[in-house]
């Protein structure tokens, strides 16, 4: 894997979530918390989840080696519970989500191409320790984006609303 795919990858995202959070900004306060079905029930517990394991993904990878990105005051703080909801208004999602991002796109522009081949260990919500290919943990914390807003793409459905995030071309025009 080459660091430009990273780099496509984690400004997709951003752009994506830019796209999602246009159409969750519309939502009313009950639509945000409404119990959908779903294992993290409503779209606010969907999007804690994904804020969360991006939150927690880049922690780890602060124990990888120096990185500059990681000296900012944001990663202070300690990992979330994976469990944990997030945001108990739309607008205080709004205003982290978009710093979340920056702050991810600024770690991927650190990499290197030896950090991508280079093993990390970490320990996994359950406590489990691994040790993984850094390149491949970086491509499951992107790519689990992409899983979380199929899911909160469902649910607005469910809600009615129009929704289409998805498209790689915003990103690589």
């Amino acid at each position: 894997m080459q660091k430009d795919t990273f780099t496509l990858f984690v400004k997709y995202n951003r752009t994506a979530n830019e796209g999602m959070n246009t159409v969750i900004k519309t939502l009313s306060p009950e639509e945000w918390d409404k119990d959908l079905g779903g294992y993290f029930k409503s779209i606010r517990g969907l999007c804690s989840h994904l804020y969360v394991c991006d939150f927690n993904w880049l922690k780890r990878f602060s124990k990888f080696r120096d990185f500059a990105v990681f000296n900012d005051p944001f990663f202070l703080r300690d990992m979330y519970s994976y469990r944990e909801v997030l945001f108990p208004d739309i607008g205080e999602y709004l205003s982290k989500r978009p710093v979340l991002d920056e702050k991810m796109i600024a770690f991927v522009d650190e990499i290197s191409g030896k950090d991508l081949q280079s093993s990390i260990q970490y320990t996994g919500s359950g406590g489990t320790p691994y040790e993984r290919n850094f390149g491949g943990a970086l491509m499951q914390c992107l790519n689990h984006e992409t899983h979380q807003r199929g899911m909160i793409s469902f649910c607005l459905e469910m809600l009615g609303r129009d929704n289409d995030f998805s498209s790689f071309g915003q990103v690589y025009k």
